[in-house]
Formats: structure tokens, sequence, C-alpha cells
């Protein structure tokens, strides 16, 4: 098996075909450690598929565990909602030069052979009986599939002529790391529903000394998009609330960055080739779209696409890319819809308002609801009964062992 992308998709599926006892080959462009724009925020369903992996936190060293989710409605309401004590780890936040590297250590210490600093030329040729791909500096590769890992313009998806021209995905992002934060955001996870940001929202994730991942996430389309964006971000952090919760003496860490993140798991191409390549993470877009978070579904992904070629075996690559398809959707698209759904509640503020007030309204509506932020139960378990169980919000997180 040969794997194209060294982030959570890719490591997830290489470490599930090793340990099946399947040769992977993983390449990737970047070499490792390497940033990765991103929140850095991890769910509860993140984290059960990292622990399921062999994934050390303590491997990770700026990895924070994150104990509640402070929230600001559009009018200016705020709410605590506390995650469970004592019972695992619910939400965490780790920098992804620092995870994606960790995890690339544990697919090297379970067998896969990986190759950072080689990227995909663009160039792949499917057989009958397997694929052959070009890779920079070390030549062809051969292996019965191919997984698509390689993010959300996915040259392995181009080569293959399944790229949709002028796609910019869904949602627009900007991060950048703060130092010196003094204020409640230094040990709180902060997320602000602005009223000019619906139905995205700004954040400020908590990292050791002081320092924050902080940023804003919008939906694309519309009126804001390019100076109007520009302008937001380069005034985000003096408002009097953010300002507040940041404290004085914040500073710059770098410069900030800017993403576009694919959320269209519904529509999007799952295979090609004849069932040889199978597209996971960001080349097979699937984010969260109501709030544009995807590890947890990249790990997903990566772990349904190696079990499907595990099971369907190397001589039937039509059945291993109707397996994947299946398990995506059971997995994840009532769930992917149903947050669709929501996204358009909160679009306007009086649904934002609306929905932290009722969020908010008792000790036990903000436990659950923070639970369910965090997906520690699928979004639309309420519609997918076959997925109900005794249960239901009352499970240990992740890492137990050291609760």
């Amino acid at each position: 098996m040969v794997v194209v992308g060294g982030g959570p998709a890719g490591c997830a599926a290489a470490i599930s075909l090793a340990r099946a006892g399947r040769g992977v080959t993983l390449v990737d462009k970047a070499t490792f450690p390497r940033d990765k724009c991103c929140g850095d925020g991890l769910t509860t369903a993140a984290l059960r598929e990292l622990e399921a992996l062999g994934l050390d936190p303590g491997a990770v060293p700026s990895w924070t565990a994150v104990g509640a989710a402070w929230v600001r409605s559009p009018s200016g309401r705020t709410v605590g909602f506390p995650l469970p004590h004592g019972q695992g780890v619910f939400a965490a936040i780790a920098p992804r030069a620092e995870l994606d590297a960790a995890l690339l250590d544990v697919a090297r210490a379970v067998g896969v052979k990986v190759h950072d600093g080689h990227r995909f030329s663009g160039a792949a040729t499917v057989h009958d009986d397997r694929i052959t791909l070009d890779v920079d500096g070390l030549g062809p590769i051969e292996a019965r599939y191919a997984i698509a890992a390689d993010g959300m313009w996915s040259p392995l998806r181009k080569a293959l002529g399944l790229a949709t021209p002028g796609y910019l995905g869904e949602w627009h992002a900007f991060r950048q790391y703060v130092d010196g934060v003094t204020g409640p955001a230094r040990d709180r996870l902060w997320v602000w529903f602005e009223p000019d940001l619906l139905p995205g929202y700004a954040w400020s994730f908590p990292l050791p000394d002081g320092r924050v991942n902080l940023g804003f996430g919008v939906r694309r389309g519309g009126a804001r998009q390019g100076d109007e964006l520009a302008r937001i971000w380069s005034e985000l952090r003096s408002r009097p609330h953010i300002a507040e919760a940041l404290g004085p003496h914040v500073a710059a860490h770098g410069p900030h960055k800017a993403w576009p993140i694919p959320a269209r798991a519904d529509r999007a191409i799952l295979s090609g080739g004849g069932g040889r390549v199978l597209l996971v993470g960001d080349a097979a877009c699937a984010t969260d779209p109501l709030t544009g978070e995807g590890i947890g579904q990249a790990l997903l992904t990566g772990r349904l696409a190696a079990d499907a070629i595990s099971r369907a075996g190397a001589t039937e690559p039509a059945a291993a890319a109707a397996r994947y398809r299946v398990g995506v959707a059971r997995e994840w698209l009532a769930d992917h819809r149903m947050a669709s759904m929501l996204s358009s509640v909160i679009r306007h503020p009086l649904g934002t308002r609306v929905a932290v007030r009722v969020a908010g309204s008792t000790a036990w509506t903000r436990r659950c609801f923070a639970r369910w932020l965090f997906e520690d139960e699928p979004r639309a378990a309420a519609l997918t009964p076959l997925r109900w169980h005794r249960q239901f919000l009352a499970r240990p997180g992740a890492y137990t062992r050291g609760a």
C-alpha cells in the first residue's frame, strides 16, 4: 500500500494497514515536523481515534487537556460549559507541528516506511492489479492500493481527473499563535459568536506558557471576502471582550495564516481508479460543516479506508471502494447533514442567541451540550436509533488511565 500525505488521515490509514499485516509506504512533500494551518483542537471523537492508534499525549510537548468551553453569544451573554472531570480527556489542544510528527513516529514504530520530503510528482498509472505513482527522489512506487491523504488540493485526486475546477472549500479561516496571554484565555477555551462572523466564530485555544491559538472561521461566500476578511482579522484582537480575555501584553508569535476548509462529505468523491485509490481527510472534503473541525473526521476516514482495503483484499478494488462508501455513510453522513442544518440555525444572531441561552439554561443542559459540542456522541444520534445505547452521554473520555 502507498499513502500520499502524512497528516492525521494518512497516518491513521497507514498505521491501521500496517497493523493488519500490509506493507505500507507513506510519502509526503514536507519534512516533518512542519507547521500546518489549523485550530489545533481535538474533540472527544478525535481523541478516541488517537488513543486507538497508540498515540501517547506525552509525545506531544504542548498537549493541553481542556476541562470546559466558554461561549459568548452575539448578545454578549457568556456561558461556561463544563466537561466531565476525572473520566478521561474530552477535549485537548495539540499544535499540528507536534501532533503530526508524533503520529508519524507511531507509524514508523509499527513498520510503515515513511519518506517525508518526497513529493508525489502528479503522475499516476492505474493497472488492473495495481497502481504506480511517481515520487520525486524515489522513482515509481507500485502498490495494490493508494490512499489519497494529500489535502484540500489533492494532487493524487487531480492526477486521476477527479478534481472540481474552481473549488475553494466551504469555510475560510485565519489563525495565529499569540504569546503573553495573562487574561482568562490563558487557561480557558473560548468561542466567540461574533455577529459579523455568523455562522462562523472566533476562537482562542490555550497552550502552555501563556500561548494561545487565536483565529476565526467563516462560511465562504457572500460579502465577506478578500479585503473584508483581512479587515476583520486586523481588528479582532482589539475587540473589547477579546482583548479582555487575552490580557494587555499579548504579542504575535509568527505570521498569521489563512486556509480553505472543505466540508461537503455528502457530495465528495471517495474513490477513483476503479477503487485502487481511496480519498480520506480533506481530500474527501471530510470536515464538520458546523464547526470547521476536521481532525476527528480525518482520523475516522483514514481508519475506514484501511479497514475497507483489508477486508476486500488485493484483488477486489471495487469491493473496497463500495465498503468504504458504506462505512463513511454509516459513520458520518447523518451527522454531516445534522451539522449543516444546525449551521443554518446559527446563521442569524437571533438563532445563535437562542441556542446559547437554551444550552446554558441549567447545569444539566450545560453538561450535555459540552459533551455534544465535543462529539462525545454522534451529532445526529437522536435521529439514528441504531446508534442508541444505554451509556448515551455517559461514556468515559479518552486516555482514562491518566484521569
